[in-house]
């Protein structure tokens, strides 16, 4: 044989393994037999192989000890088979036995060499093939929606533009999230990073005969190389792997769509990488054993050493991800235990040879990056359909791997001795101290010291009622005379006794009674003398104890109970101790030799079937954790992971673990210029090929800018052109009206000028309503009660000095109003700008020139003294200098008071149409007055509304949308369904990014609960045709990242004058303070 033929043999058996490993953890099923007869009759597909396996389930026989361990030697998916280090004594597992199990596998691997020879791609790389061909056609088909802006870019490049050196994002092109989770993962090592940007191809790569493997290795290389010069010195905030993923689909084609199994595609990238580095180093080192650097950095050595039958056995193989268990651990170190120790060990350590089996893992060569792939999903055999694990698993963020090396074998099998025995008394102290605190033999059980002490409060219990024999005198011998008289019978008592009970009178003392009397008293005892007190204490107590028994029982319950308390610290100090006797067992320094330092966390959020992926990864300049969501990426902290990574929270938790070796600092180390020494960053890292491929994008994108700032400088132009011609017109046409003309619209400050200083013209129209004559008259009517105030204040009736007092005048009353604690549905912001201006401190000048604008107002009455004033005050407007007040600030502030006033009435009509159920309409409304408001309050706190009322409306109308769509769906008709996921796909998908943006409390909840409702339909019987609705939907509900998308343009606003958009507003806002507040 070849070495060519034993490495292709080599690899198919491999590929054999990895899917029979495969089938194995997903159906449940062990025989290897079954799973062979599935592979071959499915022709290696896993979907049918697991349809196969999924009818016969009710006919798979149980496998035997035997055929386990004989195929656990077999080289599986983790473990690539290197050779063998047996002595004399170890059996060769790989061996020719040519029982039946070995000719289906020889079969099964003929057919896969075949395959593999003809095609140069595995039976695993197409099914690979069938995700990256769905998340292509999902990417195609999103721009196939009704609305595809909702999907798109933001149009202003400024929003995607990278902000100093934050990381860049990875655009998702459809259902790919699991891509950038991993791709960001590898590109922070910056070891890796370096070694793909500097990669270049075999110079004599046109010479060599070239498989389909082959060409598609060296392409996707360049891709990737391409994707992270990107990823270092581009100018954008995020970029699009498209390219990349494309190579992944040309290369495996399919028909079939399903999304990415992330772990089935870290190992087919490292594999491609591999083969890539792998055909660079054959050519560097001819002659020489060459060296893959991909090797060197992902992939580790154990050495298995077991027991098959009574007969040992130790080989050495290789592996690269390490998969591990979650379900039944609850940390890290308690799932490697676990992975490392299979079957029954005992004979490994004895010197009988038993007919146990069971074997054990010793890692001999840990490399660099170390990789655990945790196993949270699991086959669901009664529903036939895979499930999440959502269990909690904690990881620390340093892991010692000593307990695990085998050259710490001898020691570390000696601390599991040790804490094996500590593990078995921990039980029995944990047995010792159940029975004291769950105390008694009936369903209900207390612990035994507070039993005691209820018994000794009893004890103590003095009662209030006595029974009839206790009311006679104690100290009167049996059947001798009483102290006291007893009360007669009722009436109705004595109705009801028999003649023989009802004595005479007990007036006075009587004789020795008779055998009859003597009988009396245990007869009438207690139904007729007792009687209940209306002071009956509630708590039961004893009916006699005397002193001398209360006194002994309470010392005997006292010093019980404290014996039971003593016995129960005493059990749970020993307990604690033992907790910290393991916990410390491998904290000696011999044993933390081996640090590993968690570099990324890879997290799934949602089902087995459906769900999202993003990367939390540490950055150690900042010396903090990011957060790497899609297009998103943000500082982060190890709550945040926790909370998201541990699971049993909500529906996230991590699957994949990448720890590095904290004793090899190159792995994050920043590349140091060789002359300058100084640190090599953004685009000084890159080779001159790169630079170029990156500087043309970004002078691509510069463009994009330029060309952008220039659109929207020639639509400012325009608009205040159109602006001028309009404010133009209004004056003209205010001109040419009569004094009593009050019919046509006119804005408070507009009023003609010199053309060298048309000031008033551009003041701009902020109050400018379909009703403006009510506005004017009633801005007029204030004006007017000012100049008459100041004129009855004032001696002169010089207009100038009227002028300066009516100013003074209003603006003391509107600074009442700006200083006035307000009941919530009355704001006089809405009322007058300036009381506006003065709560967010608008500078005086502004204030001033828009209180004469307000007195040069024309619609005033045309009495001589208010003319005369108006005059006097569009003189002074006159007169004001450019200089003396900023033309472009004045407009700023009055366009600022514009925004509010439009804000307010995005506001309001969402809520009143909320409070009418009508949430389709409202979302709208509510959803961009959220938007506005959180931009006004960016500038100041009285700049807009109050945030929470917004954002608690906002989410209240997405969780209600929720609702409707979610009954319709139920509901199980057409139209109804259709109309449901309408309103979900149209309106409240597009905003769930919305509520993921800010990271707050309620709004993460809200989208848990919307989510949650949905993946809860999973597990349900349903219709076909919903079933594949649901399917083709959740991953849309599941896979939002924090990217704004674009909406359509505003709803309309309704037009409202100053008076009526005051009554409406507090008109809602009264409802609103009736309502029920639970949540807000």
């Amino acid at each position: 044989m070849t070495v060519e033929q034993n490495v292709l043999q080599q690899h198919s058996q491999k590929h054999q393994q990895t899917l029979l490993n495969q089938l194995r953890e997903v159906t449940g099923t062990t025989d290897v037999q079954l799973l062979q007869q599935a592979l071959q009759v499915s022709n290696g597909d896993l979907a049918e192989a697991v349809a196969f396996l999924t009818e016969k389930n009710a006919k798979v026989p149980q496998q035997d000890e035997t055929t386990y361990y004989q195929t656990s030697q077999v080289a599986s998916d983790r473990y690539i088979s290197v050779g063998s280090q047996a002595d004399t004594n170890v059996i060769d597992l790989t061996g020719d036995d040519k029982d039946d199990l070995q000719r289906a596998i020889a079969l099964s691997l003929e057919e896969s060499n075949r395959a593999f020879r003809e095609t140069g791609i595995t039976d695993e790389e197409q099914a690979i093939s069938r995700v990256l061909e769905a998340s292509i056609a999902e990417n195609k088909a999103s721009l196939k929606r009704t609305h595809t802006e909702v999907w798109s870019d933001s149009p202003n490049p400024h929003d995607r533009k990278r902000i100093d050196n934050c990381p860049v994002g990875l655009k998702n092109v459809g259902n790919t999230c699991w891509f950038s989770a991993v791709i960001q993962s590898l590109f922070n090592l910056l070891e890796f990073q370096r070694l793909v940007l500097n990669y270049s191809p075999p110079a004599r790569v046109h010479d060599l005969p070239r498989n389909q493997k082959e060409h598609r290795n060296l392409p996707f290389m360049q891709e990737l190389r391409n994707l992270f010069s990107l990823m270092v010195g581009s100018k954008r905030k995020y970029v699009d792997p498209s390219r990349a993923v494309e190579i992944l689909k040309d290369a495996f084609k399919s028909s079939e769509s399903q999304q990415q199994d992330v772990s089935e595609f870290t190992h087919k990238l490292l594999d491609w990488l591999e083969d890539a580095f792998q055909m660079k180093a054959e050519e560097d080192r001819e002659g020489e054993k060459p060296k893959n650097p991909m090797v060197e950095l992902f992939y580790g050595r154990f050495l298995a050493v077991g027991v098959l039958e009574g007969k040992k056995f130790e080989n050495t193989e290789m592996f690269g991800q390490y998969p591990l268990q979650v379900n039944g651990f609850k940390d890290l170190h308690e799932c490697l235990e676990a992975a490392m120790i299979e079957g029954e060990i005992e004979s490994l350590h004895s010197a009988e040879n038993s007919a146990r089996s069971g074997q054990e893992h010793w890692f001999t060569e840990l490399p660099p990056v170390l990789t655990f792939e945790l196993s949270r999903f699991e086959f669901n055999q009664a529903l036939g359909r895979p499930e999440k694990i959502h269990n909690k698993l904690e990881f620390p963020s340093m892991l010692y791997m000593d307990r695990y090396m085998d050259r710490n074998r001898e020691i570390t099998r000696i601390k599991r001795e040790e804490i094996r025995r500590l593990k078995e008394h921990l039980t029995l102290l944990q047995q010792r101290l159940e029975r004291y605190l769950s105390y008694g033999s009936g369903p209900k059980r207390f612990p035994l010291a507070d039993v005691l002490q209820y018994a000794m409060e009893f004890a103590s219990s003095k009662p209030v009622c006595t029974s009839p024999v206790e009311d006679i005198d104690s100290s009167a011998p049996p059947g001798g005379t009483t102290g006291q008289q007893l009360p007669p019978p009722s009436t109705a008592e004595q109705d009801s006794l028999p003649p023989l009970e009802i004595s005479g009178p007990a007036s006075g003392p009587t004789t020795a009674p008779t055998a009859a009397q003597q009988q009396r008293v245990p007869i009438h005892k207690p139904f007729t003398q007792s009687r209940l007190p209306p002071d009956l204490p509630m708590h039961p107590a004893p009916r006699h104890i005397t002193e001398e028994e209360l006194r002994v029982l309470e010392g005997c319950l006292h010093r019980w109970r404290s014996e039971v308390e003593n016995d129960t610290r005493d059990l749970q100090g020993s307990i604690t101790r033992i907790h910290r006797t393991i916990e410390l067992m491998y904290s000696d320094k011999s044993m933390m030799q081996v640090p590993y330092r968690l570099h990324a966390v890879l997290v799934h959020e949602g089902q087995a079937n459906a769900g999202h992926y993003w990367a939390y990864i540490y950055d150690p300049h900042q010396r903090c954790w990011m957060k790497y969501n899609d297009i998103s990426v943000t500082k982060s902290s190890w709550e945040e992971l926790v909370r998201d990574s541990f699971g049993g929270y909500r529906n996230a938790s991590a699957y994949c673990l990448m720890y590095i070796n904290d004793k090899k600092p190159f792995l994050i180390e920043e590349e140091f210029d060789k002359e300058t020494g100084q640190i090599l960053s953004g685009m000084d890292k890159l080779p001159p090929d790169l630079k170029q491929y990156v500087k043309e994008d970004n002078d691509l994108f510069d463009k994009e800018i330029e060309e952008w700032d220039a659109l929207q400088t020639r639509k400012a132009q325009q608009e205040k052109l159109a602006l001028a011609t309009a404010a133009a017109a209004a004056a003209a046409s205010a001109a040419s009206s009569t004094s009593t003309s009050s019919s046509s619209p006119q804005p408070m400050s507009i009023e003609s000028s010199p053309p060298d200083n048309a000031v008033p013209q551009q003041d701009p129209e902020y109050m400018e309503q379909p009703s403006p004559t009510n506005d004017s008259k009633h801005l007029q009517e204030d004006t007017e009660r000012a100049i008459s105030r100041a004129a009855a204040e004032q001696e002169e009736r010089d207009p100038q000095a009227l002028l300066n007092a009516a100013i003074k005048l209003e603006y003391a009353r509107l600074l009442r109003f700006a200083q006035e604690d307000t009941s919530p549905e009355n704001d006089y912001r809405l009322q007058h700008i300036i009381v506006y201006f003065i709560q967010n401190q608008a500078p005086k000048k502004i204030l001033e020139r828009t209180l004469l604008t307000q007195f040069a107002d024309r619609n005033l009455a045309f009495d001589e003294r208010c003319k005369s004033i108006m005059n006097v005050a569009r003189a002074k407007l006159d007169l004001i200098k450019p200089e003396e007040v900023n033309m472009d600030e004045y407009e700023m502030w009055h366009q600022a008071y514009q925004n509010f006033r439009e804000t307010t009435i995005f506001m309001v009509t969402g809520l009143e149409l909320f409070q009418k159920t009508n949430y389709v309409e409202a979302l709208m409304y509510l959803i961009y007055s959220y938007q506005y408001n959180k931009e006004l309050l960016s500038k100041g706190l009285y700049r807009g509304h109050d945030e929470e009322l917004l954002g608690h409306y906002r989410r209240e109308c997405l969780l209600k949308l929720n609702e409707q769509a979610a009954a319709m769906f139920e509901s199980g008709e057409e139209p109804e369904v259709t109309t449901g996921l309408g309103i979900m796909n149209e309106l409240v998908v597009p905003c769930i990014p919305l509520l993921l943006v800010h990271d707050t409390e309620r709004d993460l909840l809200a989208v848990e609960d919307m989510r949650n409702r949905w993946c809860s339909y999973l597990g349900q019987e349903m219709e076909s045709n919903l079933q594949e609705k649901l399917t083709d939907f959740l991953p849309k509900l599941l896979d939002c990242s924090t990217e704004i998308k674009s909406f359509h343009d505003p709803p309309k606003l309704p037009t409202y004058s100053t008076l009526e958009l005051c009554e409406r507003f507090s008109r809602i806002m009264a409802a609103l303070c009736r309502a029920p507040t639970e949540g807000r």
